[in-house]
């Protein structure tokens, strides 16, 4: 995109023009840091009379990143890998980083019934496939934040949610990351509308990567993600501290554990 640009005599100001994006995020394409949405690769085309290339790079692209995940998740995996720290917090499931391949199977098959077998293992793959930062010794550091519902509040049979909750155990436990629960006694608190990934890297400003039923979003403006930093701040004040998190996150798992067991028994 840089030769094409300096070949039409255009600045990055002159290009980003009516984009509604910021000079640094097409800075970051042009290095090669982030990947190109759709509709600025149309806007690129446009400007540079390029008759869809850049559109049709982009799609191509995208559908080799979205095997296994959605679409508007596509460049999140990326920037996971490229991020020097992640925070974190879920209100409603376990963090996709954090999770085993039955409790995504079990995920989908309450969340999304009408899946394919095939797309649901693609899905499994994926999400596991992203877990794999967790062994790189330059992995980013890793700040969680549940709600006390995601453990206690599951359809997901007590063996499945032992393995996963003890997964998350070991997780954090071995790459000394940390982890704080938000308790279901306190049901008013900072982010309650839904989840958020604060991302920061070590060459580029910090993005947030938000998400609701079918949809995601990149916040990238700087005033909205000090602000999410601000609420994100505010939600650890609320959260039981890490010690006592996993604490109960262990009491959590024993009691799953027992009743597996019991269950095995009838």
């Amino acid at each position: 995109m840089r030769y094409r640009r300096e070949q039409a005599g255009l600045t990055l100001e002159q290009l980003v023009e009516g984009s509604f994006r910021g000079i640094s995020f097409l800075s970051q394409i042009e290095r090669g840091e982030r990947g190109m949405p759709l509709d600025l690769a149309r806007h690129v085309d446009q400007k540079l009379g390029t008759d869809g290339f850049f559109e049709r790079r982009c799609e191509d692209a995208a559908k080799a990143r979205r095997v296994g995940h959605a679409w508007y998740y596509a460049d999140v995996p990326d920037m996971e890998k490229r991020a020097l720290s992640l925070e974190e917090w879920a209100p409603n499931v376990v963090p996709g980083l954090l999770q085993t391949g039955a409790y995504v199977r079990g995920l989908i098959q309450y969340v999304e019934p009408e899946v394919p077998p095939k797309a649901v293992e693609e899905r499994v793959s994926a999400r596991l496939a992203r877990a794999e930062l967790w062994k790189r010794e330059d992995r980013p550091s890793y700040w969680g934040i549940l709600s006390e519902s995601v453990i206690r509040r599951t359809p997901l049979s007590p063996a499945v949610m032992a393995e996963q909750l003890d997964h998350i155990l070991d997780v954090i436990r071995s790459t000394r990351n940390v982890l704080q629960i938000v308790p279901e006694t306190v049901p008013w608190h900072p982010l309650a509308g839904g989840m958020a990934k604060i991302m920061t890297f070590p060459d580029a400003p910090p993005l947030v990567y938000t998400e609701g039923d079918l949809t995601g979003h990149i916040v990238d403006f700087p005033a909205q993600v000090k602000e999410f930093r601000r609420r994100y701040d505010w939600l650890r004040a609320v959260a039981l501290s890490p010690e006592a998190s996993l604490a109960l996150m262990d009491d959590a798992a024993r009691i799953y554990r027992d009743e597996a067991q019991q269950g095995d028994l009838t």
